[in-house]
Formats: structure tokens, C-alpha cells, sequence
């Protein structure tokens, strides 16, 4: 990579069918001429990965890539008055119907909402998973988040790629910023102008959980406002961790 100027880098990312704008303007490469990549996005429960980073997803998956939102768990303690049984059917439904939206495949891990856990035994299940599955690139959780299944699914996640020999791309992403992630610092920004519908859309499919609130009153100006910093109309943000770096 080379260094450019920002008039110049602005007009390469923006020409770019997906690209990665890295905080340093640093120039940065489509990812649509690349060979098909096998992409997961890890999030506590239905909902997380979407409104976190939908807009990407959308984007990877238009672009060809194999992309799978992973779910930690059912979201089974999301409703009230709800049995745990009765929750996670309502919401995995909702799960499968965004997923549809974003074009993208759901899995479910099996750990319950609110009890969830980081030990060897989901360690090691983590890893098996992701092994198998052979990722390039991992979205998941930024791992001081005050939700305590959102530092169980980033933690999981960061264990298996240590594990796995830092063999794939690990960024952490953000949601409800300054509520729930906290002391997050984007090293990376996606434009998300062309696919930002299909992420209000798929955030909706969540009725259970007052998607109003979660959207325009949360994300909708996140997306705003890491626009401004990357100069987008709309982005969502994040932090690279480490591996080779498929974006940019």
C-alpha cells in the first residue's frame, strides 16, 4: 500500500464497488475483482450483526462473497413476557427474515441469552466452528461493550483466531456507540450510501425489539456521523485487529 492524497483516495474508494477506507488514507482496493471470500460476522444475538454492520454485509454478499451472520444465541431472555422457548422462535424467525434481506446465510450457536459463557468447552467450540468454516475476514463485538453476551461473542471469537494462528482478518464493530460500545476508536469505515436501506430493512425485521429505537434513535446517526469522519454519506466503522488484510 501506498500513501496518496486525500483528494485522490476519496475518488478511488468512492469508484470502488466495496472498499475499506483505512483512518491513516491509506489506498485502499475493491474487493468485487477478488476471488469469492468466505466472510462471518459473530453478534451476541439477533439484531447485533445487523445493526452493527449490516450495510456491509449487504455490500460483501451483492459482491459476491459467501458471507454468514452468526448468532451466539436466540435472544431468548429479548422479550418480555415471553417463555425463553417462546422468545427464541419469535426472534430467530426475525434473524432468518433479515438475513434473507442481506442476502446472507444465519447460523445459530446455542448458547441462551443472558447466561452466556466463555470457558475451554466454548473455546473450543468456537475454534471447531470456525475451522470448518474457514474464514478470510471476522466481524464480531468490540470487547469492552456493556452488553456481557457481546464480550462473550468477542472474546470467543479473539480466542479461536489466536488459536487459529491469526490466520484470518478479525475487525470489531460497533453498536448504539457511547450506550453499548464504548471507547471505540474506527481504524476502518465502509460506505454504506447504496446498501443503507436494505440495512434499515433488515434492522426492521426485528419487531420484537422496538426496532424505532434501535435505529433511528441510535444507528441511523451513527451512520451519520462515521459518514462525516470518512467522508460518505453514510458508513459504519471499525477496528482491525490483525491477519492479512483482504480490504485493503
Amino acid at each position: 500500500m501506498k500513501t496518496t492524497t486525500r483528494r485522490t483516495f476519496f475518488k478511488k474508494v468512492s469508484a470502488a464497488g466495496l472498499a475499506i477506507a483505512p483512518l491513516s488514507v491509506l489506498a485502499s482496493t475493491s474487493i468485487k475483482d477478488q476471488a469469492a471470500l468466505k466472510i462471518l460476522c459473530i453478534g451476541g444475538h439477533p439484531d447485533d450483526p445487523e445493526s452493527g454492520c449490516g450495510g456491509t454485509l449487504a455490500k460483501l454478499s451483492a459482491a459476491g462473497h459467501d458471507v454468514t451472520t452468526v448468532y451466539l444465541t436466540r435472544g431468548e431472555a429479548g422479550i418480555e413476557g415471553k417463555s425463553h422457548a417462546e422468545a427464541a422462535a419469535i426472534r430467530s424467525k426475525e434473524a432468518e427474515a433479515a438475513c434473507k434481506l442481506l442476502s446472507v446465510k444465519p447460523h445459530f450457536l446455542g448458547q441462551v441469552d443472558g447466561n452466556t459463557m466463555v470457558d475451554n468447552e466454548w473455546i473450543d467450540k468456537m475454534t471447531s466452528f470456525i475451522e470448518e468454516a474457514k474464514p478470510e475476514i471476522v466481524f464480531t463485538h468490540w470487547p469492552i461493550d456493556s452488553h456481557k453476551d457481546h464480550q462473550a461473542a468477542s472474546m470467543l471469537t479473539t480466542q479461536a483466531w489466536m488459536r487459529r494462528g491469526k490466520k484470518f482478518d478479525l475487525y470489531y464493530f460497533e453498536v448504539l456507540s457511547g450506550i453499548q460500545t464504548v471507547g471505540f476508536h474506527p481504524t476502518d469505515y465502509v460506505d454504506i450510501t447504496s446498501t443503507r436501506e436494505t440495512k434499515r430493512k433488515a434492522v426492521y425485521c426485528h419487531a420484537s425489539q422496538h426496532p424505532a429505537k434501535i435505529y433511528s434513535h441510535g444507528h441511523e446517526l451513527m451512520e451519520q456521523f462515521r459518514g462525516l469522519e470518512a467522508g460518505y454519506a453514510a458508513a459504519e466503522a471499525f477496528i482491525f485487529v490483525g491477519g492479512k488484510r483482504q480490504l485493503t
